[in-house]
């Protein structure tokens, strides 16, 4: 059996694109972890040698670029077989790394989700997490006055498609994302990789685009949304992953343009990037919400960032050049953590507003992991003096009381304690500056036989 397989790799470079079909449709069978016939996909692995020059990998690559049904096959047996290590460096090359973001970021890349699940499987490797901290991607704006913003991409063997976005980028041009017609003029500019992520995410979110938000003079005849092609979830474990390091941590935590693709970024208004994913921590899909619980836990880790994570999102200061002044995190927790439980108008004032009055409907979060790390992450901001104080000023004992009385998990309700113990205890001058040292960045928790380390798991399909 193995040979016959063996015999059919050649034609996945075939010039005939119905011999790479077919071959690539009994090929892709046999990338599951439990298949017997995978080593045919490793060539070259032997001795401990590199997969950079392995003809099979290097044609599935090429594959993501091809024809629907070639690409999608391509797609799936490249995100079965990155759960190995032998082939995190070969797909950790630039020029596919850039690929697969630029791939992620086209609103009308057909096969968007598995892109993304394929980036999810291989920042669990550190070399492809830190190969993409340091990556830039060329994105083109939209918003000049020879792209009018209404223009239907064309591509072989596809239906027009409406491209809809303030940037393009070019780099994901292929056979199943379709480029925008007429194609810009203006010169690509590099944007940070994880930032483009991060916008992707987040538009991805509506599942539509709206054209308004683009072009507020859109023409009279063009509708007023479309679908998108990705819902992107698993861009939530790719920030999982690549947040344990600092410096993603750093760019989380630094202020950047709200919006890619602006020609004048000077002009252009700043903020946190985690604060355009902090919205998500009661999002209806549970792979959405643990990778950004996650990341939000990691950037917990920074004690230097805590005012920043911990002051109101909407306020401004001129001094960071019309930055937001925090993240506004406490909210995005506290959230998931409350019930419908009522509260004296004196206690309830102490509430953030968006807790304040909650509907008797209110659900906690129902994944135990979740609600475990959403107090671990309040454990964090309890490392510093001042964390602890305004974690005391937002009312935080008042839902950790309330979830405590309902708590059936036993983890949950340990750590619980720990964290009233740490609110309700007496500061001195003992305490004055405490845990305002740099956090040990050893004792990040995703070690080997933790439950809670979902967002590193390989995904197989």
């Amino acid at each position: 059996m193995q040979s016959q397989l063996e015999e059919l790799l050649p034609f996945l470079h075939d010039r005939n694109p119905q011999a790479r079909q077919v071959a690539l449709a009994n090929l892709v069978g046999h990338t599951a972890k439990e298949s017997p016939n995978r080593g045919i996909f490793f060539q070259g692995a032997g001795g401990g040698v590199s997969l950079k020059d392995s003809i099979p990998v290097r044609d599935l690559k090429l594959l993501c670029r091809d024809q629907p049904a070639i690409a999608h096959d391509a797609f799936k047996a490249l995100v079965n077989l990155s759960d190995s290590m032998l082939l995190a460096s070969s797909l950790s090359e630039k020029s596919f790394l850039t690929f697969l973001i630029s791939y992620v970021a086209n609103t009308a890349s057909l096969l968007a989700d598995l892109a993304s699940m394929l980036l999810s499987n291989l920042t669990a490797f550190p070399i492809a997490a830190k190969a993409l901290l340091s990556l830039n991607v060329p994105v083109i704006s939209l918003r000049s006055a020879s792209f009018s913003g209404h223009a239907v991409g064309t591509t072989a063997g596809l239906p027009s498609t409406l491209y809809f976005t303030s940037y393009y980028a070019p780099e994901s041009r292929c056979m199943t994302s379709a480029p925008p017609l007429p194609y810009p003029s203006d010169d690509p500019t590099d944007v940070n990789a994880i930032l483009v992520l991060v916008d992707a995410f987040t538009r991805a979110a509506s599942g539509t685009v709206s054209i308004s938000e683009n072009d507020p003079d859109k023409k009279a005849d063009a509708p007023e949304s479309i679908m998108r092609k990705g819902e992107l979830h698993f861009l939530a474990s790719v920030f999982a992953n690549v947040s344990v390091y600092p410096a993603a941590r750093q760019i989380f935590l630094t202020p950047a343009p709200s919006e890619i693709g602006m020609r004048d970024k000077d002009s252009a208004p700043l903020e946190y990037p985690l604060s355009k994913l902090v919205a998500f921590t009661e999002h209806p899909n549970i792979i959405r919400r643990r990778g950004v619980v996650s990341t939000i836990k990691n950037c917990a880790f920074d004690t230097s960032k805590h005012k920043v994570l911990l002051a109101p999102e909407r306020s401004i200061d001129t001094a960071e050049k019309n930055a937001q002044a925090g993240v506004g995190l406490l909210p995005a927790i506290l959230l998931p953590l409350a019930g419908p439980e009522e509260f004296d108008l004196e206690e309830m004032e102490s509430l953030p507003p968006a807790l304040q009055f909650l509907p008797p409907t209110k659900r906690r979060e129902l994944d135990p992991l979740l609600r475990l790390t959403h107090v671990e992450t309040l454990l964090l901001l309890c490392t510093t003096r001042k964390g602890r104080e305004s974690l005391r000023e937002n009312g935080v004992y008042l839902v950790v009381r309330a979830l405590h009385l309902v708590e059936t998990d036993e983890r949950v309700g340990v750590q619980i304690l720990r964290l009233v113990s740490l609110l309700k205890r007496d500061e001195g001058e003992e305490t004055m500056n405490e845990g305002d040292e740099q956090w040990d960045e050893t004792r990040i928790d995703r070690g080997e036989g933790d439950e809670s380390d979902e967002d590193e798991k390989v995904i197989e399909i």
